[in-house]
């Protein structure tokens, strides 16, 4: 899974959860910027009730802690770093699937894909890195 939908590929990320690097870096952005913390202060991979839940879930439940406190995301912009698979397929399908998730238009919704020119881990295909800034409003 990335950004919410299952892509096919014959690689996978192997997590704790669902495994879905791009709404993790979502969730953290989302509690980083109310000063919240990260997803493993909320949802320890120790706690076994979170062993393969999906990152929407998480996604969701993150949102509910932001609203708590009056807050709300504006808008959402990430990047997806991995050589493959490539994402251009999927973008729009992520950002429906996001921004549905997050009751948000898509249009609020930016997903952009690179690669690392065949640098480092994510350059190896060894793994998948995802970075998110988010805005978020009272």
């Amino acid at each position: 899974f990335l950004g919410g939908i299952e892509i096919d590929h014959h690689k996978g990320l192997a997590g704790h959860s669902d495994a879905d690097v791009l709404l993790h870096a979502l969730c953290d952005a989302m509690l980083g910027a109310v000063a919240k913390g990260d997803i493993g202060h909320h949802f320890p991979p120790s706690d076994n009730q979170y062993k393969g839940i999906s990152s929407l879930e998480l996604l969701k439940r993150v949102d509910r802690l932001l609203q708590e406190d009056d807050w709300a995301v504006v808008n959402a912009d990430m990047t997806v770093i991995c050589e493959e698979p490539k994402l251009a397929p999927y973008v729009d399908r992520m950002r429906a699937k996001i921004a549905d998730t997050l009751m948000l238009q898509p249009e609020q919704i930016s997903i952009k894909a690179t690669t690392s020119e065949k640098l480092g881990y994510t350059g190896r295909g060894e793994g998948i890195a995802a970075m998110a800034v988010v805005l978020v409003e009272k």
